[in-house]
C-alpha cells in the first residue's frame, strides 16, 4: 500500500510540475540557440553558467575545464558570490565532487556537501560561501569529458531528476558550442596568420632570388642580406606572438596569482627600455606612488603588458619626444596611464587598435611590428579582471590606460592560477 501511495504521489507531483518543466525546456531551446551564435569563448562560458543557474533554480552555478598539463580542473566561469574567489582556482580531480563527475563522466547529486568526503572546501573558504547541495554534470564530446557544470544550492527543496535532465541537456549543447568556438578561433587565427606570413615570406623569396645573381653589386648584396635578417627576425617575433595569442584565446593559459607591486614593476620596465629611449632622444618620465597596495596577478605577464605599451610609446614617438607613465589609485582600482607625445592615432583606426594583426601606418606609410602586441596586452589585462583603453589625437599623442583591481593590504595570496 505504501509503495502505491508513493507512486501516486510522484505521478501527482509530475502532473503539477509539468507546465513548469515545459517552460524550462522552451527556455532551454532559446538558450541553446544563443549559445551556438556566440563565438567568443569567455562570453560563451558566462552565458552557460547563467543559463545553468536559471534552469535549475539554484543560488549559483560554475563551469570547470580540465587542463591535461596539470591534471586539474579550473573554474573558468561562475555566477553570483562564486565569481570573485572561484575563478581560476585549481580543483584536484582525484579528491573533489567535480573531479568525480569528470572522471566518471556521470551526473551526480549531493544533498549534503559538508558530509561528502569528496567536497573540496577551499572554494567556500575563499568566497565566504556556504555550499549545501550540488548538482554536477560532465561536459563531454565524443564520449570524452573535458569539463564539468555545477549547480549549487537549490533555492527550494533539493535537486531532482528533472534538474538532472535539464542540466545534462544544457551541458550537451554547451559542450558542442565550446568545441565549435575553440575550433573557430583557432581556424580564424591560423587563417589570419597565414595571410600575414605572405609579406615577409615574399620579401625573403625576392631577396634570396636576387642574391643568386653573380653580377649583383656588393652594396646591394649587403642590403639584401640585411633585408633577409630583418624579415627572419620579424617572422620569429610573429611566430612567438602568434603562439602566445593562440594560447590566450584558447582559455588554457594559467597565470600565477601573487601580490604584484606595480610601481616597482613599472620602474623595472622603464630601466629596461631606457637605452632604447636614449638612443632615440626620448625622455622617460614617471610618477609612481610606492605606497599603493599590490594587485593580485602574474608578475611576468603584467610586465609583458607594460613593456609592450612603453615600447610602442617610444617607437611611435616624435624625435626628442617624451613618454610619461603615472600610477594612481581610484577607488578599489590601480590606474596606470602611459602617455606619449607622438604622432597619435587616426580616429578611424581607434576602434581596431586592439584587434589582432592590426597595425596603424605611421606618417611615412611604414608599418612595424607583428600587429599582435596590443591584442595580447588586452587579453592579459582582461584575464586579471582589468581593462585597457586608449585616448589619442593625431599630432598630439596617445594615452593607454590600464585599470586593475587592487588587493587588500591584509589579503592572502597564493600561487593558484587566476585564469
Amino acid at each position: 500500500m505504501a509503495k502505491a501511495d508513493d507512486r501516486n504521489e510522484r505521478e501527482e507531483s509530475a502532473i503539477r510540475n509539468y507546465p513548469q518543466l515545459v517552460r524550462k525546456y522552451a527556455r532551454l531551446l532559446e538558450v541553446t540557440q544563443q549559445l551556438v551564435s556566440t563565438l567568443e569563448l569567455q562570453a560563451l562560458l558566462d552565458s552557460i553558467v547563467e543559463a545553468a543557474k536559471e534552469l535549475t533554480e539554484c543560488e549559483a552555478a560554475s563551469l570547470l575545464l580540465f587542463d591535461p598539463q596539470t591534471n586539474h580542473l579550473y573554474f573558468e566561469a561562475a555566477t553570483g558570490n562564486l565569481i570573485d574567489g572561484a575563478l581560476g582556482t585549481a580543483i584536484p580531480v582525484e579528491s573533489s565532487i567535480a573531479g568525480w563527475v569528470f572522471s566518471s563522466s556521470e551526473p551526480l547529486v549531493v544533498d549534503d556537501a559538508l558530509r561528502d568526503p569528496r567536497f573540496f572546501r577551499e572554494v567556500d573558504v575563499l568566497n565566504r560561501f556556504q555550499t549545501r547541495t550540488i548538482l554536477g554534470v560532465p561536459l563531454r564530446t565524443k564520449d570524452k569529458a573535458f569539463g564539468v557544470i555545477e549547480a549549487v544550492n537549490k533555492l527550494s527543496g533539493t535537486f531532482d531528476e528533472d534538474d538532472v535532465r535539464v542540466l545534462q541537456t544544457l551541458a550537451a549543447q554547451a559542450a558542442i558550442a565550446i568545441e565549435n568556438t575553440r575550433l573557430f578561433q583557432q581556424s580564424d587565427l591560423i587563417a589570419e596568420m597565414v595571410h600575414e606570413l605572405r609579406t615577409p615570406l615574399g620579401a625573403l623569396t625576392a631577396a634570396a632570388h636576387l642574391l643568386q645573381r653573380p653580377d649583383l653589386p656588393e652594396d646591394q648584396r649587403n642590403n639584401l642580406s640585411q633585408t633577409i635578417y630583418k624579415e627572419v627576425e620579424r617572422l620569429n617575433g610573429m611566430a612567438a606572438d602568434f603562439l602566445e595569442l593562440a594560447r590566450l584565446e584558447s582559455g588554457r593559459v594559467r597565470f600565477v596569482r601573487e601580490p604584484v607591486h606595480l610601481g616597482g614593476l613599472i620602474g623595472e620596465c622603464i630601466e629596461i627600455l631606457r637605452p632604447q629611449a636614449d638612443e632615440l632622444g626620448i625622455t622617460l618620465e614617471s610618477d609612481l606612488d610606492a605606497s599603493l597596495v599590490p594587485v593580485p596577478g602574474d608578475r611576468n605577464r603584467l610586465k609583458q603588458v607594460f613593456l609592450n605599451l612603453l615600447t610602442n610609446a617610444i617607437k611611435y614617438n616624435k624625435p626628442n619626444g617624451s613618454v610619461r607613465i603615472v600610477l594612481t589609485k581610484e577607488g578599489d582600482q590601480l590606474v596606470a596611464a602611459v602617455t606619449d607625445k607622438g604622432k597619435g592615432i587616426p580616429a578611424d583606426s581607434l576602434p581596431h587598435i586592439f584587434e589582432r594583426f592590426y597595425r596603424v601606418p605611421d606618417l611615412e606609410g611604414h608599418v612595424g611590428g607583428t600587429g599582435l602586441g596590443l591584442a595580447i596586452a588586452k587579453r592579459i589585462t582582461e584575464a586579471h579582471q582589468g581593462t585597457i583603453d586608449l585616448r589619442s589625437d593625431v599630432g598630439v599623442g596617445s594615452t593607454f590606460t590600464i585599470r586593475l583591481p587592487a588587493g587588500s593590504p591584509s589579503a592572502g595570496y597564493d600561487t593558484r592560477p587566476i585564469l
